[in-house]
């Protein structure tokens, strides 16, 4: 008798305090698809228009700063440009050399193996590198290794390099 009270007082809680209830969420985004509101009011699924006109104007003025207080920053085709890495395919030492521009800019070189996420080499840019790191990598297997350069502003550049 107290087995079957037990088993269905644990079916009653079972079905009373487990159940829960079907609540919407609703979600608003901006223009640029930025998430503006999340959450169970129907009204935050659409706000009034005037909310939304100043919204809109204080978000592409704080760009248009942004943009203006920013120079031209670097990107990959140019940063890759300013970057030697020779020879590829590597058989015992992999050279890398930069520029002057570069060397104000990379804080890290590195380089994992692509098939994990062992980093098998670490190295930051000191002055005494001289633009220039020889990466001795006979012990490595062969296979394809990912190239891992972080800028000081916290960018990350990879490039694929094929060990033989």
């Amino acid at each position: 008798m107290k087995r079957k009270l037990l088993s269905a007082f644990s079916l009653i809680v079972g079905f009373i305090g487990y159940s829960q209830t079907q609540t919407e969420v609703y979600f608003k985004y901006d223009e640029a698809g930025n998430q503006r509101y999340r959450g169970p009011n129907v009204n935050g699924k659409t706000a009034p228009k005037d909310l939304l006109a100043t919204e809109t104007k204080t978000d592409t003025l704080k760009v248009e700063e942004k943009t203006v207080a920013e120079a031209p920053t670097l990107d990959a085709k140019s940063f890759w440009k300013q970057m030697r890495i020779y020879p590829v395919p590597v058989n015992d030492f992999l050279t890398i050399d930069w520029t002057d521009e570069l060397d104000e800019l990379i804080a890290t070189v590195s380089i994992y193996q692509h098939s994990t996420i062992h980093w098998k080499f670490q190295q930051q840019n000191l002055p005494n590198l001289n633009k220039q790191l020889k990466i001795n990598m006979t012990g490595y297997e062969w296979g394809v290794y990912v190239l891992h350069v972080q800028l000081k502003d916290g960018r990350v550049f990879s490039r694929n390099i094929t060990k033989r």
